[in-house]
């Protein structure tokens, strides 16, 4: 059942799962996708939380600018690996270079969430951080991941959604924060400006 909710919040995001994560919380919103260059935004080795953070705002802000009543969640998502910061594939190519590197160790999955509100100066954003364990894949496994094309607009080339179990031993931290939304730091950042 929708939460009674007398704020009118958007989500600045294309992402599906953010979506459907964020309705089954039971919150009311629409969805308006922010148009930012990522490639503005630099991604120097060992400030993964930074990078996320700056561009969670970038896309919150963007949007606000538009809905200056609305409460507007934008978020981003990066795998850490060894302080290298790793976003989406480019191409299959890429893919598989990426799955070659995160599947050999653990890595870190960080998602940025801003929430800003321009008509009252609300603006908070943090993150949270988890570690995945990665099992070792087969070269086998590799191949039909990389032909699967899930790993298409991924973070890492990779949902743990879609490979779960298969491709990762254990994680440390939210797993919904791997999905790209964590929603435990979600909620309670909600809690906050929603008193």
């Amino acid at each position: 059942m929708p939460r009674r909710c007398p704020l009118s919040i958007i989500l600045a995001s294309a992402s599906p799962r953010r979506k459907q994560l964020l309705a089954q919380a039971g919150y009311k919103f629409k969805v308006v996708v922010p148009d930012i260059d990522e490639s503005a935004f630099p991604a120097e080795r060992g400030k993964s939380v930074e990078y996320t953070k700056q561009l969670a705002l970038a896309k919150a802000r963007s949007i606000a600018a538009k809905f200056p009543d609305h409460l507007v969640i934008g978020a981003d998502t990066v795998v850490d690996f060894k302080g290298q910061i790793i976003g989406k594939p480019a191409d299959a190519k890429d893919a598989e270079r990426i799955t070659r590197r995160l599947f050999s160790s653990p890595h870190k999955v960080i998602t940025a969430v801003a929430i800003v509100r321009l008509s009252d100066g609300i603006e908070i954003v943090e993150s949270d951080t988890t570690t995945v364990y990665p099992r070792k894949m087969t070269e086998r496994q590799i191949t039909e991941h990389i032909r699967g094309g899930s790993w298409k607009d991924k973070a890492g080339a990779y949902a743990i959604q879609e490979t779960g179990d298969r491709f990762v031993e254990r994680i440390k931290g939210s797993l919904t924060n791997v999905m790209g939304f964590p929603m435990e730091l979600v909620l309670r950042m909600l809690g906050k400006v929603m008193r």
